[in-house]
């Protein structure tokens, strides 16, 4: 997966069908762990709430999938929310949809359409972020050259991540995988071949 979309922060939308209130809130959450507690904290806001339904995905490769109908009939909330979320290609995110039930019976197929339409109408309006896989290289420089080389960096667009001052300069960046070879000959011209440069893991950022 070279880049993922995710929600930029916590929102909410509502949506009204037949009388029932469909509360969608979103967020972002790096781990199981923080989306079942941003779940738990959704109940409490909504305490007389009749159903909570929930979905989420972790990892940039989707590799934890979980969905609750919270009561519904099966298969008619939690799954259409995790099929939205997938559909948009969205990862560390957890959505919760909160009904209020107005009286009126929607049916399996109406329910499918609601739940998974507040999950894509709340998309649709809150911000998201891609987010895009690069290559961290720390590069090491002295530090006569370090300031004018960082800004050179911040200045041709690539991602500093963290600067360091040692004996030397410690600068790590996160590049595409295809950048290699251009900036190892871009980092040469301008070091003058000072510059040392390290290959270390992969991490996600801001595309």
């Amino acid at each position: 997966m070279q880049e993922y979309r995710t929600v930029a922060r916590e929102g909410v939308h509502e949506i009204e069908i037949n009388k029932s209130r469909f509360i969608c809130a979103l967020a972002p959450a790096a781990t199981e762990e923080e989306a079942q507690a941003f779940i738990a904290r959704i109940r409490k806001e909504h305490p007389t709430a009749r159903h909570h339904c929930w979905a989420y995905v972790i990892g940039a490769e989707g590799s934890v999938q979980k969905a609750s109908d919270d009561g519904e009939p099966g298969g008619t909330a939690g799954v259409p929310m995790l099929q939205m979320l997938l559909r948009r290609e969205m990862r560390y995110v957890v959505a919760v949809v909160t009904r209020y039930f107005g009286g009126v019976k929607l049916g399996a197929g109406g329910l499918i359409r609601a739940y998974g339409g507040a999950v894509g109408e709340a998309l649709d309006t809150l911000e998201t972020v891609t987010r895009r896989r690069f290559r961290l290289v720390t590069v090491t420089v002295d530090h006569q050259r370090a300031g004018k080389l960082e800004n050179d960096l911040r200045a041709t667009g690539r991602a500093v991540r963290e600067v360091s001052y040692g004996e030397g300069v410690r600068i790590e960046v996160g590049l595409p995988e295809a950048d290699l070879a251009a900036f190892r000959s871009w980092l040469a011209d301008a070091t003058a071949g000072t510059a040392v440069l390290e290959l270390g893991g992969e991490a996600y950022g801001d595309a």
